[in-house]
């Protein structure tokens, strides 16, 4: 590994590598599936495949299964990389490396709360919608512009960490190399050191977080269980 390549946890680097793969086909397959039943705002000529929005419909599950553990690393072990207190004060120092870094952490927070909202829009809907021609109920316009908003995202996302980090930053996140204290063998010992620790009452530290980290990560989890929640009454 280069001496300019920063380190990036190994845990970190499966989540996020995991959540983003499974995020970018859903995000292509459901640009296919808008393709194939739509098309009202511009269109493609992509092969008409019926089955492409239960191959959408399934990453899109597989990014909801993984995305709980994201958020949880997100907001706990990588605090640092959302948005801090004082964000909004460093903004005002704009082309300074601290405003750079300040907006990195802001895209990277708008990141999450975005696919927040493709996750939780997208199982609102039923999937016998589209099949049918059921083109305007308002969970699939929602869903719409949650998937222009998620390709917005990531495109920010990528940007600002080539900016601030440059390629060996984006390169780290692809390395599978890792030091002796992140090897995965040394796992089941952190957990169950973490399982005692919290045993002992150390989950009080969970609310020390900044007010507006606390409240956002509480607001995306409820989201999340809301998501799965909801459409058992529908």
């Amino acid at each position: 590994m280069k001496s300019t390549q920063p380190y990036q946890p190994l845990l970190l680097r499966i989540l996020h590598g995991l959540t983003g793969l499974f995020l970018i086909v859903a995000i292509l397959t459901a640009f296919w599936t808008y393709d194939t039943y739509d098309g009202r705002w511009g269109s493609i000529p992509l092969p008409s495949y019926k089955d492409i929005e239960g191959i959408h419909g399934t990453f899109g599950l597989y990014t909801l299964l993984i995305f709980p553990a994201f958020v949880f690393y997100a907001f706990r072990r990588g605090q640092r990389r959302l948005i801090q207190p004082d964000s909004f004060t460093q903004l005002i120092q704009p082309g300074k490396p601290i405003w750079w870094y300040t907006l990195n952490r802001l895209t990277n927070t708008f990141a999450l709360i975005a696919l927040t909202f493709a996750l939780f829009s997208g199982k609102m809907m039923d999937e016998k919608w589209l099949p049918r021609g059921e083109l305007n109920h308002a969970w699939y316009y929602a869903h719409l512009v949650a998937w222009v908003i998620m390709v917005v995202a990531i495109a920010l996302h990528l940007l600002m960490n080539v900016k601030v980090g440059g390629v060996p930053l984006l390169m780290s996140m692809f390395n599978w190399q890792f030091r002796d204290k992140d090897s995965p063998k040394l796992w089941s010992t952190h957990i169950s050191q973490w399982w005692s620790s919290l045993r002992q009452g150390s989950w009080s530290n969970w609310f020390r977080s900044s007010h507006s980290l606390l409240m956002l990560e509480i607001a995306i989890l409820i989201s999340i269980i809301a998501a799965w929640i909801i459409p058992l009454f529908k």
